[in-house]
């Protein structure tokens, strides 16, 4: 009885546990579901907020837009659009009924004449305007400007006659009703075409640099034509794409001008070589002023340097020389110039006198002692110059190789040459391109490739 008694009240224990159990997993799936509503009404109230949000901020956008709109209408560039085909319609209805009357006046089977010549205007503006928006050639809007001219040029013709033959006006009436008419009939289409050439040179967004780009461009090819039309064909006879204008125009430059600096020319680098070498002048001319001195017009000069004394034909060889050196090479200094040596034997130059004879011939003449050297007063005869010894060409292109030996590809060049070795404008330039051969050959294929 008693384990009986015991196993009830363990099942009852073990029932109130599962119903205990059960109501908390109840309580637990209630509180989910009634979270989960809250959840839910949350965000269906937050997404109706936020709805509510959206058309507002819509409707205020459409309502910017509308007074945007009609803000936009009353600026200037509508009410000139939107007014010019107002007046292109009314134009149309005012000069197609005058030609309608006239043919039919004529006879019915005219009718469609005024429809063509009316139409042909408008059609050909058309046309204007969609030349324009393809960039066809002048041309071709000029041809089609013609064709509209003609076709409303002919309708106003035929309004004037009608308006001066209207019945029961005074003279004056009919003259003003055919000018009127004609003036409408040609109003419509000129409005239409300035309508167009403003629109095109309004649409015209291009860039300030762009504009003086095409300027400038316009202006080189004018001040320098020839040099232009050769890149012209240099561009033409490489592939399409692989040489650009500009690249042609620096090549062209450097094959006519000699020179690869642009703008550069062979009379302006003789005229830069002439103020350079004016400057060199003037800045050598500044002397010590603890040096006498005496002037000669508006320049100073230093008194002559005393030099050894020289037998008459050494003393005029010498400076003979010193003065040639000068002038090849463009400056007032005096270079360092080694003397020829003096021949063994040179006879006397004969004493030849500017002054006349006073009636007697002078039995000899005997020169002046003086410790100061005689300085030649006008040219020097060719009997009394010393003969300067001539350099073969392998001794020219030995000295030119030495003086040019640290020289740049662009420091050699025939003037540099020719002030180094003191030779002949032409010899300097064969020397130039001899020694570039000799440095293109010595610095081999892979160099002279690059």
């Amino acid at each position: 009885m008693s384990v009986y008694t015991e196993e009830r009240r363990a099942d009852r224990a073990a029932d109130a546990e599962q119903r205990r159990i059960d109501a908390a997993a109840a309580e637990t799936r209630r509180v989910e579901r009634e979270k989960a509503a809250d959840e839910r009404a949350a965000r269906l109230n937050q997404q109706r907020q936020e709805d509510r949000a959206r058309a507002r901020e819509e409707r205020v956008r459409v309502r910017a837009e509308r007074r945007s709109a009609r803000g936009a209408v009353l600026t200037p560039g509508n009410v000139y659009r939107k007014g010019t085909l107002a007046l292109v319609t009314a134009s149309a209805l005012g000069s197609l009924p005058a030609q309608v009357l006239h043919f039919v006046n004529i006879s019915p089977m005219l009718l469609p004449l005024p429809l063509a010549i009316e139409g042909a205007a408008w059609v050909m503006a058309a046309g204007v305007a969609y030349a324009d928006e393809r960039h066809l050639p002048a041309w071709v809007r000029w041809f089609l400007r013609l064709l509209v001219l003609a076709a409303a040029g002919f309708a106003a013709s035929i309004n004037y006659t009608y308006g001066l033959h209207l019945p029961g006006l005074s003279a004056t009436d009919r003259q003003a009703a055919g000018i009127g008419l004609a003036a409408v009939t040609l109003l419509g289409p000129v409005l239409f075409e300035i309508r167009q050439w403003v629109t095109t040179l309004s649409a015209d967004t291009n860039s300030p640099e762009e504009r003086a780009r095409r300027r400038h461009d316009r202006l080189r090819r004018r001040q320098h034509r020839a040099i232009a039309q050769l890149a012209d064909r240099f561009v033409s006879a490489a592939p399409f794409g692989q040489l650009d204008f500009e690249t042609a125009f620096a090549h062209a430059w450097e094959i006519e001008t000699g020179t690869d600096t642009p703008g550069m020319t062979p009379r302006l680098h003789e005229r830069a070589a002439r103020s350079a070498a004016a400057l060199a002048r003037s800045q050598r001319a500044v002397i010590d002023p603890a040096t006498p001195r005496r002037r000669i017009g508006n320049l100073f000069r230093r008194p002559p340097v005393a030099l050894p004394t020289l037998t008459p034909n050494q003393d005029e060889s010498a400076e003979t020389c010193a003065n040639q050196s000068r002038a090849d090479l463009g400056v007032s200094a005096p270079a360092p110039i080694t003397p020829a040596p003096a021949p063994v034997a040179l006879p006397a130059a004969p004493v030849v006198s500017l002054l006349k004879s006073a009636g007697r011939t002078p039995v000899g003449a005997v020169a002046a002692q003086s410790t100061r050297p005689r300085r030649a007063t006008g040219r020097v005869p060719g009997a009394a110059r010393s003969t300067r010894p001539n350099r073969t060409a392998d001794e020219l292109l030995t000295e030119a190789r030495t003086a040019t030996a640290d020289w740049s590809d662009r420091e050699l060049t025939a003037e540099g040459i020719r002030k180094a070795v003191h030779t002949s404008p032409a010899k300097a330039r064969v020397l130039r391109d001899t020694l570039r051969a000799e440095r293109e050959q010595a610095a081999g294929p892979g160099e002279a490739a690059a």
